[in-house]
């Protein structure tokens, strides 16, 4: 080739329209791959408008494998979040059902000590104990039935959601726990 008509970018209107799909395509991802703000995770899978929470808790020891647990607290300046919440489908008032306390609280007596599951690099539960407020719990793994035909507690891995209001202190805690 004598170099005249070698290439120069995307002049062909095949060219060009290749380049254009590929950036379209290219910015599509990007956005996809956006880090979701606590307030949107929360939106989506608990279908709740926490736009007006202010963050004040954030823990993740989610690994490089997606094993991990994580917490998030947001804090609301009124009860608009517990209105919103207290006659919602999926949503149950406090206290927890035995399941759900032995997941995140643990038990400990004199005969064994099971959990907390729902725990901090300590082995200390993420959820402080709230006496008065709502709580919801997703078991992620539903989804699945070979898994969830088993009792969650007879399972060897947990994928599963918990979400709590603690209506005297107007704090919606939101965690997952992924093994």
């Amino acid at each position: 080739m004598d170099g005249t008509h070698g290439e120069k970018g995307c002049e062909c209107p095949v060219k060009k329209m290749i380049c254009w799909l590929v950036l379209v395509a290219s910015l599509a991802s990007l956005a996809a791959c956006r880090v979701k703000t606590p307030q949107e995770r929360i939106a989506k899978e608990l279908g709740l408008d926490a736009t007006d929470g202010t963050e004040v808790l954030h823990y993740d020891s989610h690994g490089g494998n997606g094993d991990g647990a994580s917490c998030y607290a947001l804090q609301f300046s009124d009860d608009t979040m517990a209105e919103s919440i207290r006659d919602r489908a999926g949503w149950a008032s406090l206290p927890m059902d035995e399941t759900t306390t032995l997941l995140v609280y643990g038990q400990s007596d004199s005969a064994c000590c099971v959990g907390p599951y729902l725990a901090d690099s300590s082995g200390s539960p993420l959820l402080p104990e709230i006496e008065h407020g709502y709580y919801r719990f997703i078991d992620r793994q539903a989804k699945d039935k070979t898994l969830s035909a088993k009792p969650i507690l007879e399972r060897g891995s947990y994928n599963f959601t918990v979400a709590v209001y603690d209506e005297d202190l107007d704090i919606l805690y939101y965690c997952h726990l992924d093994t």
